[in-house]
């Protein structure tokens, strides 16, 4: 078995500390959102716009030629172009925060790049250009990088099927990462992934739910589900609504986690769920647990929902020393993936 065996006490930030930057992809595959594209551009501007206020943004772009038109839509949006860096580097869509290496820092508090394999979430042919961001990546930011290998094969992880609580706690589903359907690492099992966990995000403690969001394409992502605001207090998805699918799969998970707390106090904050959105036909996965934490603001999913108010207002009491932000997703769900989906931070 190749292992690392965290001999330089690897770990993971949370997402709440300190971060230098923000990695984004600009959108350019009109396939992610058929027929709505022309909507998406200025929801990512918005975004950067609200990021650049407080850290770096650093852009991945296709090309020159859209670089510009990027430059258009952002001057409009009046982003603060000192903290815009630009990065040519072909990708094959957006969701970086699954295709981007993932940051960690070693008891030296210097950072190192893990490279997860990258497949595009077992579904997707096209991924060849996401997995090899990493090469463009380590030139730009002279950082050693680490491929994770079990059993002679490279693993794949993607950052949306994982949260952390930079101290040594990580959250995720067994649909995700132990399903047969959209098999990511065929043969792999718990304690095959937690060793990986303890290895290089310096994890101890692994909290299992068991499923997913439906709607969610990449069959039980954590970060619609899932997430911790603190050390020790986590945000959990809830559907009220009984008729709704949802509701049994939210509720099995809180029953999942209170049981889990007996050993660890967490604080389990309830965050309801929009009511069931459909595009043209289909279920998104339209959830506020999708939010992006950056320096001194929190950037909050919002679906045009009767529960957009209220959501706000637990986010606003639970951070209270970071600006809440909200962020019509409404169209950009059409995706499948919202702003988490589309961030990856830097720590400082």
């Amino acid at each position: 078995m190749t292992k690392f065996s965290n001999s330089e006490d690897l770990l993971m930030p949370a997402e709440w500390e300190k971060q230098k930057s923000t990695w984004i992809a600009w959108p350019h595959n009109k396939k992610d959102w058929p027929s709505k594209f022309d909507h998406i551009p200025e929801v990512f501007a918005e975004i950067i716009f609200y990021i650049s206020k407080v850290q770096t943004v650093n852009i991945l772009i296709q090309n020159s030629l859209l670089k510009k038109k990027a430059t258009l839509v952002l001057k409009k949006f009046k982003v603060n172009f000192s903290n815009i860096k630009f990065t040519l580097c072909k990708t094959d869509r957006v969701w970086v925060r699954d295709s981007f290496p993932i940051f960690v820092k070693n008891n030296k508090n210097k950072k190192i790049l893990i490279n997860w394999n990258f497949n595009s979430w077992a579904k997707y042919k096209n991924f060849k250009k996401d997995n090899n961001i990493i090469i463009k990546i380590k030139k730009i930011l002279k950082l050693n990088s680490i491929s994770p290998k079990l059993y002679k094969k490279k693993v794949v992880l993607e950052g949306g099927a994982i949260d952390v609580n930079g101290k040594g706690v990580l959250i995720t589903t067994e649909e995700c990462l132990l399903s047969r359907v959209q098999q990511r690492n065929p043969g792999l099992k718990k304690h095959d992934y937690e060793k990986l966990f303890y290895d290089y995000f310096g994890v101890k403690k692994v909290l299992w739910l068991k499923k997913g969001i439906i709607g969610d394409d990449t069959h039980g992502h954590i970060d619609d589900l899932a997430r911790f605001v603190s050390e020790s207090k986590i945000f959990l998805a809830y559907e009220r609504d009984k008729k709704d699918i949802n509701y049994k799969i939210l509720r099995n998970n809180f029953k999942i986690i209170k049981k889990l707390n007996k050993f660890r106090k967490f604080e389990i904050i309830k965050i309801p769920m929009p009511k069931a959105k459909y595009i043209e036909g289909t279920r998104v996965p339209a959830s506020y647990l999708n939010f992006y934490i950056a320096n001194k603001i929190v950037l909050v999913p919002t679906f045009k929902d009767k529960n957009d108010k209220l959501v706000l207002k637990i986010f606003k009491k639970h951070f209270k020393n970071r600006k809440i932000i909200p962020i019509d997703c409404s169209i950009l769900i059409w995706g499948f993936g919202a702003i988490h989906c589309i961030t990856q931070q830097e720590p400082k």
